[in-house]
């Protein structure tokens, strides 16, 4: 079957809270059986390096920790023609990767149909490797957030039981 839908997160995992996009792929992976049709990625720090990661993709939902000048642990999802403008700032260093990657990916005619950002505003960036107690406090509501756009989008998807393993094709790149 065909993978049709990618989830990536972004982030780097020494920069405590900048790594919650990262964390949230491997909470997913540990945590979820996903459908044949879609996709886990650790897309860390990448930015264009992901062009091909992103081309046939129907739906592409990225994850990361982004500056919304709001109150740490605020979550928000920017949507399709949204992203552009609203990454213009350039609010983090991946989106400063991200916004290429979206340009380069419409440029050359791959830009997948959906495109989300799932952001949470980071409190702490700083070296660590933990999120901070803000981060953890809304880790969960992150995760259901991700899984309820990914049931909008057609991604089954079930609670896996303690001894199974992961069947999400995906690897950290």
């Amino acid at each position: 079957m065909k993978i049709r839908v990618s989830l990536i997160g972004l982030g780097n995992l020494l920069l405590r809270d900048e790594g919650v996009g990262v964390h949230a792929v491997e909470a997913l992976r540990e945590d979820f059986t996903f459908s044949e049709d879609f996709r886990l990625l650790d897309g860390g720090t990448l930015g264009l390096d992901l062009l091909p990661l992103i081309e046939g993709m129907e739906k592409v939902l990225f994850v990361d920790a982004v500056d919304f000048k709001k109150a740490p642990g605020t979550i928000a999802i920017i949507e399709n023609e949204d992203l552009p403008s609203f990454l213009a700032p350039k609010l983090s260093l991946h989106h400063v990767g991200l916004s290429d990657l979206l340009f380069a990916s419409s440029f050359m005619g791959t830009k997948p149909s959906q495109i989300t950002l799932i952001g949470i505003q980071p409190e702490k960036i700083e070296i660590g490797l933990t999120l901070s107690d803000i981060l953890n406090e809304n880790f969960e509501k992150l995760l259901k957030t991700i899984l309820k756009k990914l049931q909008e989008w057609g991604v089954n998807f079930r609670k896996k039981t303690k001894q199974e393993p992961s069947n999400v094709p995906g690897y950290p790149v």
